[in-house]
């Protein structure tokens, strides 16, 4: 990547300079190391790319577990609601402790919510067969077999991960 006046500049693009020089759009491929910083061009390397589902920034791992928070001191937190305190409306402590949901809780969550949007197309039909109109067939019971199957297969994968690296290489399957 280059920078002329700390702006990134394209390869392939004209620019110019703080004293009006224009330059072509092939200037940056064409000129020496020396005439690139003559003119205050210097090249920095490019970006490190990272997942940001995963990761916070280059090598920041997000949170894999879910952890239980506590203050300062370690005491635990608890999720507030509201309630009253000298008789005044105030948000006070519930007896539920505070958790962050880390990335397996997250990926959980999301494969239950897939294996849902997959399988509500055809909930009418189950709905029938249980008011004991029609049978449902057997199409679509092996159909939703499958992607009950695949839900509880990807959750397996999911919590079997120990690190975010390998939660991020993993590639979760369902039934076509």
């Amino acid at each position: 990547m280059f920078l002329l006046d700390s702006k990134p500049i394209g390869l392939d693009v004209p620019f110019t300079t703080a004293d009006g020089t224009q330059f072509p759009s092939n200037w940056i491929r064409l000129a020496s190391p020396e005439e690139r910083a003559a003119i205050g061009i210097t090249e920095v390397a490019d970006p490190v790319a990272y997942d940001d589902r995963f990761y916070w920034g280059p090598g920041v791992p997000k949170l894999l577990d879910d952890r239980e928070e506590s203050d300062e001191q370690g005491n635990p937190l608890y999720v507030k609601v509201l309630g009253e305190v000298d008789g005044k409306p105030a948000m006070v402590d519930s007896t539920e402790r505070l958790v962050t949901k880390g990335l397996k809780s997250q990926m959980v969550a999301q494969v239950k919510a897939t294996a849902g949007f997959l399988l509500a197309p055809t909930d009418w039909k189950v709905t029938r067969a249980a008011e004991g109109v029609k049978a449902v067939d057997a199409d679509t019971l092996a159909a939703r077999a499958a992607i009950r199957a695949a839900s509880d297969a990807n959750e397996t994968a999911i919590k079997a991960c120990t690190t975010v690296e390998q939660l991020a290489a993993l590639q979760l399957t369902w039934p076509n």
